[in-house]
Order: structure tokens, then C-alpha cells, then sequence
């Protein structure tokens, strides 16, 4: 694997650096320590004047070969955009993994703002994880799996049954029963929704729901893992669904596809992706498809 860790001065970044630092990674991983001195706020970096730029670098150089010590990692001092540096160079060099913490730090240091770890997420070429929690950071022994079943969730099944995990890591996998339909049946008439279709399109959508459980379960034990599984039937929000179990079961990582299924019957959107990744107590990692 190719990973990318972004960092900047920030507590979050630490929390990321340790999170790489104690996790166990597939024989030749690469790392690369990468911070970005942002001149995104100046009109032209050219009126930056020599000692600005000097100190800025200063820092940068230092916070890269520090944490480049404790992982093992190359560094890698980039300049500009944050948002646009860290997806740019992920995508040139092939990146398979982004690994990025939530918080900020204002002033000389400051890297990873809200905004600039949404749009990692959101556009990062490859996967990514949000590291949340306080150094030191144990591995993962707890991970949940938000699946509906297709594509880009078997992909993050199959991300994890591919990277080794403490001995006891359990997977708890989690799908939904898509009740969406339900909130048309009060706002269209007789003959056109009635009992007996409403209570056919549930029965399909947990048909639908134990399938994708079925489905990520034989991926995950076939690697030796650990795996329970959990099927919703609340009417929340996929989003909240997802934080929810995660909170009440105590994950220590939330792993969620891309993207999934379009339309009413959706579980696992982009925008659900994000927000999971946005809002959720414990780390989080967005599962894309290679290029």
C-alpha cells in the first residue's frame, strides 16, 4: 500500500501520525509525511516577504521530519492550496490511502481546517481515513462496516479482509431496512399505495439488507476476522444510523463506501460518506475504488 499522511502542527495531526504509527500495515507499505505551507490567502506568494516565507518553511520541514521519524515515512514539503496539493498529489502519485486528522490550528501552522478535510474526503482520488482521538491511539479492535450490498461496500469488505488487524478485532457489520417509502403512503390515495405493496417493499428491503450483511460477512470471516452483524429498521437518516451504532457499540473505526445505491432505497451515499466522516465520534475511513 501508498499512504499519505497529512499533517500540519495541529493535535490532530498527531492523532493521525500516532494512528499510523501503531497500525499494522500490509508487507512494503510505503509512507509519505506530507505538510503543505499554505499561501492560498495571499493574492500573489510573491509578497510574502523572505522572512515569512523562510519561517514557514522552517516549520514545515521540522513538523515533516519529526513525524516522518516516528513512522518510518519520507517527507514531502508541498506549497499552495492545501485542498488542492494533498488531492493533486495523491492522484500523481498513485496513492492508495490518505490518512488525515479533523482539527485546526489557526495561524502559521494551520493545514487541516474543516474545510480542507471535507474536500480530502470528498475529492481525494483514493481512499481516506479521519483519525479522531487523543495520542496515544491504540489499533482498531473494533470496526464497524456500513453496507448496502453493492459495489463500493463490498470494496470496503474487501479493504478490510485485505490489511492485518490485532489479534480480537471484530467487525460488526451493519445494514439498513430501507423504510423510506413509507413517509409517500400517507401522501398518495388509494388504490395506487396500499398495506399489503407497502408491506411487500419491506420484506424485499430486508431481503435486501440481510443479502448485504450475508454478503460482507463471508468476505470478513474468509479473512480470519471476527464479524457480528446489526440490521437497522430506524427511520433515521442513514448518516445517524451509522453514528449511532458506532457510539452505542463503542467503535474504535467507521468504514463506509463512496457511495452506494441511488435513488429512495439508498443507504450509503457520498453525501452520507462525508457526513459520517464529518460528525462521527471515532475514525473513519471512505472506501473508493482504485483508479
Amino acid at each position: 500500500m501508498k499512504l499519505l499522511l497529512a499533517i500540519d502542527s495541529s493535535v490532530g495531526s498527531e492523532a493521525a501520525s500516532d494512528a499510523v504509527t501503531s497500525r499494522l500495515w500490509p508487507a512494503g507499505t510505503s509512507i509519505e509525511v506530507v505538510h503543505v505551507m499554505d499561501n492560498s490567502h495571499l493574492l500573489d506568494s510573491a509578497l510574502m516577504d523572505e522572512q515569512t516565507r523562510d519561517e514557514m518553511q522552517r516549520r514545515s520541514q521540522e513538523m515533516v521530519e519529526r513525524v516522518a521519524q516516528r513512522v518510518h515515512g519520507k517527507p514531502v514539503l508541498l506549497s499552495g492550496d492545501p485542498k488542492a496539493a494533498i488531492t493533486d498529489y495523491a492522484k500523481e502519485t498513485g496513492a492508495d490511502f490518505v490518512v488525515v486528522g479533523p482539527h485546526q490550528q489557526s495561524g502559521l501552522g494551520r493545514f487541516l481546517l474543516g474545510s480542507v478535510a471535507k474536500a480530502i474526503v470528498r475529492y481525494a482520488p483514493c481512499s481516506v481515513e479521519v483519525v479522531r482521538g487523543h495520542p496515544p491511539i491504540e489499533p482498531p479492535r473494533r470496526i464497524l462496516l456500513a453496507t448496502d450490498g453493492f459495489e463500493m461496500s463490498n470494496l470496503a469488505a474487501q479493504s478490510i479482509a485485505e490489511r492485518p488487524w490485532p489479534e480480537g478485532t471484530e467487525v460488526r457489520i451493519l445494514s439498513a431496512v430501507e423504510l423510506a417509502m413509507t413517509t409517500f403512503q400517507a401522501a398518495l390515495e388509494p388504490p395506487f399505495v396500499n398495506d399489503a405493496a407497502m408491506e411487500a417493499l419491506r420484506e424485499e428491503s430486508m431481503k435486501r439488507a440481510q443479502n448485504a450483511v450475508a454478503s460482507a460477512e463471508e468476505t470478513i470471516v474468509g479473512a480470519g476476522l471476527k464479524a457480528s452483524e446489526s440490521i437497522s429498521v430506524s427511520v433515521d437518516s442513514p448518516k445517524q444510523i451509522i453514528i449511532d451504532e458506532a457510539k452505542a457499540w463503542g467503535a474504535d473505526l467507521i468504514v463506509v463506501g463512496s457511495h452506494g445505491r441511488r435513488g429512495i432505497s439508498r443507504f450509503v451515499l457520498g453525501s452520507v460518506s462525508e457526513a459520517v466522516a464529518t460528525h462521527a465520534e471515532c475514525s473513519v475511513e471512505v472506501i473508493r475504488k482504485r483508479p
